[in-house]
């Protein structure tokens, strides 16, 4: 691997002051009390989804009068985007809305992506329609295969990699934004707003799907981008998901649903559970609740609406693997 370019010592003060910034409540790596997750039902892409995420925004503890002035970057999944699915990727009208409560905060807003399976970025926002949504908002985009990037020590150390290599724009922010679509995986059950994170990983550092990383286990290199990066909050667009062969292959279910989480583990956790899946057995969400938040129910603050209502159970590949992630009757009303 060549070396990396040099970014600024702003990027460095700006991460070390972090903490800081105040813009959410209990650090990552250490948590006390329940974590908030909001969830919204009755959602449509031409809903005013704007004011649903800001409502959940507020209602996990993003203290927005504190972000006038920050770099807030959108990270949605355009994995391997086709006009013929578009329930593999996040939907642009999520991605607007979004930016829309950022810049409304007084927030800088980039939206960032590294897709895994396309090393040509541009056919992505085209076949994704978020490089036509972005130029009608004048919202710049961060390719985060290519850019330049700094090394940052691994603060998980989930797995044996010493460190990561983080694109400046990741490097820059004050805040990032996960904003996966809800769906299936193939290999690990779930992808939501923490497995939604591979994509801040360099292309070129890391390869095509990103292959470093799987060689390292998907679930400890999930796990270490999570404890590593900056600060971050989830949106998940839950709307139009993908049940089956996800990420890519698997099939539109309609949920009508937003979440919204600034503990990505609790997220993650409440969108497994109306999945119809245990989150205690998903690999990466069971190595994140030792150490980047709670995914147990007692441990989780319920906003919005109640998750136990919402349970729609996904249809996962017939696998043995796949299928002990499974909730039984009993595990989803207990």
């Amino acid at each position: 691997m060549n070396e990396p370019n040099q970014i600024t010592r702003r990027t460095a003060i700006g991460i070390g002051g972090l903490a800081a910034a105040g813009l959410l409540g209990a650090g990552r790596l250490l948590y006390g009390g329940p974590s908030p997750v909001f969830v919204a039902k009755n959602q449509r892409y031409d809903g005013p989804l704007a004011a649903t995420i800001r409502d959940g925004l507020v209602a996990v503890g993003l203290d927005a009068q504190r972000l006038a002035g920050k770099r807030v970057l959108l990270k949605p999944n355009l994995v391997e985007p086709t006009r013929a699915i578009p329930h593999m990727t996040t939907h642009p009208a999520m991605i607007l809305a979004a930016a829309d409560v950022f810049r409304r905060w007084g927030a800088e807003v980039t939206v960032g992506e590294g897709p895994g399976h396309v090393r040509d970025t541009e056919t992505a926002l085209i076949e994704s329609g978020v490089g036509e949504a972005l130029a009608g908002e004048r919202l710049p985009f961060a390719d985060l295969n290519y850019q330049r990037v700094g090394y940052r020590r691994n603060r998980g150390r989930f797995s044996k990699l010493p460190g990561l290599y983080l694109p400046e724009s990741v490097l820059d922010a004050d805040l990032v934004v996960s904003m996966p679509k809800m769906k299936t995986h193939h290999w690990v059950g779930v992808t939501a707003a923490m497995k939604n994170l591979y994509g801040v990983i360099p292309g070129i550092k890391y390869g095509w799907p990103k292959n470093v990383l799987h060689h390292n286990g998907i679930p400890e290199t999930v796990a270490d981008i999570n404890s590593t990066l900056p600060r971050v909050v989830g949106i998940v667009d839950g709307i139009d998901c993908m049940e089956g062969d996800g990420p890519i292959l698997g099939s539109r279910k309609h949920m009508g649903l937003v979440a919204v989480g600034a503990s990505l583990p609790a997220l993650d956790a409440t969108v497994a559970r109306i999945m119809g899946l245990v989150p205690e057995r998903i690999g990466y969400l069971a190595l994140a609740s030792r150490r980047l938040g709670p995914i147990a129910e007692e441990r989780i603050e319920q906003r919005g609406e109640p998750w136990r209502p919402l349970v729609d159970p996904f249809d996962v590949l017939d696998q043995p693997a796949l299928q002990r992630l499974r909730a039984t009757g009993g595990e989803l009303v207990s």
